[in-house]
């Protein structure tokens, strides 16, 4: 039945849009060979990993490469769960207290005019041009004079500044009626139950967004590990899949392990991702971002 009613709608459609159907779907199929190519290139044998012209699907699947991975840190003083455990704690915690500061920092810019709030929303519109590279040495000043070096707090506060959070959620709270907000006053709500009662749950895609952002990022990045993290047991698991392959004669050897830490190091954020795919496409359409 449902395979008739989708013939049926293809037969409705003129040329042109049969044309761009078949665009689309190729330019589709087109954006989805790189996972693909992740997935079957942490199952590729070394004798395909190194083909050329390179291949996307595996001919002999293997599980050497998860088993080489393990066995480079089996006999290792950090093993590969501490640098997981890392990951994981800093990730869940960063995304906790980004969503948190950005909806409260976007409230008071969309709903209060407080003096100067402008000036304040056009300056963190200012900071959405920064190059990260600018601002690694400020980065690094603020968080050596606080004492954060091995500390997982060093892992968090560089990324609490998200200016894309406070946009993205300022935009979502500017939908919300100002009349639902006289009308709960009335009923005697205070700041703090407007917040939690009529923004929170009301801005739910945008948070869900602004969670998926800020897990991309931090859940790869390598630069806290690398600036703020001396102790090796409180490093990341992207700055360990960094060191598989660095500082070799070659670029042959632990390429294996490599290729499987990368799908590791993938699979969060691509099941993150699809678990909260609708909330994005909602946040992005009430946004005004198309």
């Amino acid at each position: 039945m449902l395979l008739f009613r989708k013939a049926s709608k293809l037969k409705a459609m003129d040329p042109f849009q049969k044309m761009l159907l078949v665009v689309m779907t190729a330019g589709a199929i087109f954006m989805l060979l790189p996972i693909f190519y992740i997935f079957n290139h942490a199952l590729k044998p070394y004798h395909e990993l190194f083909l050329y012209p390179p291949t996307i699907f595996v001919r002999q699947p293997t599980l050497q490469n998860l088993q080489e991975l393990l066995n480079i840190t089996k006999n290792s003083i950090v093993p590969i769960s501490r640098y997981l455990f890392n990951s994981v704690v800093v990730s869940a915690a960063t995304v906790v207290l980004v969503t948190i500061i950005s909806a409260l920092c976007a409230y008071p810019i969309s709903k209060h005019q407080f003096p100067g709030h402008k000036l304040f929303f056009g300056t963190i519109l200012l900071s959405l041009m920064f190059a990260p590279e600018t601002v690694a040495i400020p980065r690094y000043l603020v968080a050596v004079n606080l004492g954060l070096n091995n500390q997982y707090f060093g892992h968090i506060l560089p990324h609490l500044a998200a200016p894309v959070g406070v946009f993205l959620l300022k935009q979502f709270i500017d939908q919300i009626p100002k009349e639902l907000f006289e009308a709960a006053k009335v009923d005697g709500a205070n700041e703090h139950v407007l917040f939690a009662r009529i923004v929170l749950p009301m801005v739910g895609p945008a948070i869900a967004t602004v969670a998926i952002i800020t897990f991309q990022g931090v859940w790869g990045d390598t630069q806290t590990s690398t600036l703020f993290m001396q102790d090796e047991a409180m490093k990341t698991f992207p700055f360990f899949l960094n060191t598989l392959t660095s500082n070799l004669a070659n670029n042959v050897a632990r390429q294996g392990a490599a290729a499987v830490a990368a799908l590791i190091l993938f699979l969060p954020n691509f099941l993150f991702f699809l678990f909260f795919q609708r909330k994005v496409i909602q946040t992005m359409a009430h946004s005004g971002i198309k």
